[in-house]
């Protein structure tokens, strides 16, 4: 299969995907700690010197690639994100600040973590990580389209897109912007993408549908794993967008993105 076929298979059957994928032994038995064992977390301390609880909720913010960064993020959490100096805020990335919003410890204290809604809400996005992850092992484009729909609806500008490596990477690999780019300075990169990219439309699901439909097609096209020719290419991208927009296809976005060609 090839990645959008892959990827729409999943998006169009979400909650199905999720479900499964919840009811794996693995994130079975992470999640149930976590559900039984996060209340007694009282303190940034408690949480990052607890492995199992510390592990989970940094994997479940896509920070799993930082576990070992346990000192830093007690700092992030004691620092919480009301001040423009806090940890979270300089850091310049975007799943430390969002970690840092759910476990604000700074301003809830003890009570953080008595909340059910945070609960479900970390234990959701547990899940859907697990689910990006296991895709990934097949094919990582797939993996990267998942996590664009997660996480592109937050965007509001190009520095949002430069802080996270994952959604850079397909809104490169969409619009056939170079890797070399991130030579340039920040300020430079930024308001080039803003140039090529309407955030909002990214809060729109048959705008973002569609713009990962072209990712997808684009990794295909440059991984060789489709016949490498302009025109299965550009069937793709339609293929895409009209299984996004669904049976009312818009054409002037197939249109437009039919007019789009890989450099």
């Amino acid at each position: 299969m090839t990645t959008l076929s892959s990827y729409l298979a999943i998006a169009n059957n979400l909650a199905k995907w999720q479900s499964i994928t919840s009811r794996s032994p693995a994130v079975t038995t992470a999640t149930n700690y976590f559900e039984a064992n996060i209340g007694s977390v009282k303190s940034a301390s408690d949480l990052t010197k607890n492995t199992r609880l510390f592990d989970y909720a940094m994997t479940a913010f896509g920070l799993g690639d930082r576990l070992d960064s346990k000192g830093l993020m007690t700092q992030v959490l004691k620092q919480g994100v009301t001040s423009s100096t806090a940890l979270a805020k300089t850091l310049a990335n975007s799943n430390i600040l969002a970690f840092a919003k759910a476990f604000d410890f700074a301003d809830n204290g003890s009570s953080t973590t008595s909340s059910s809604s945070l609960v479900r809400s970390v234990v959701a996005k547990y899940t859907e990580n697990a689910l990006e992850t296991d895709q990934g092992r097949q094919n990582p484009g797939v993996q990267l389209a998942l996590y664009f729909q997660n996480h592109a609806p937050a965007i509001t500008d190009g520095y949002g897109i430069l802080a996270d490596k994952n959604l850079l990477t397909v809104v490169q690999t969409a619009l056939g912007v170079s890797p070399m780019t991130g030579l340039e300075p920040i300020d430079q990169q930024a308001s080039m993408l803003a140039s090529k990219i309407k955030f909002s439309d990214f809060r729109d699901p048959t705008k973002l549908q569609a713009f990962i439909s072209r990712f997808a097609a684009m990794y295909d096209y440059n991984n060789g794993s489709a016949s490498g020719s302009t025109s299965t290419y550009s069937n793709a991208i339609l293929l895409g967008a009209s299984q996004a927009a669904g049976v009312g296809t818009n054409m002037t976005l197939l249109q437009s993105l039919q007019g789009f060609s890989p450099a």
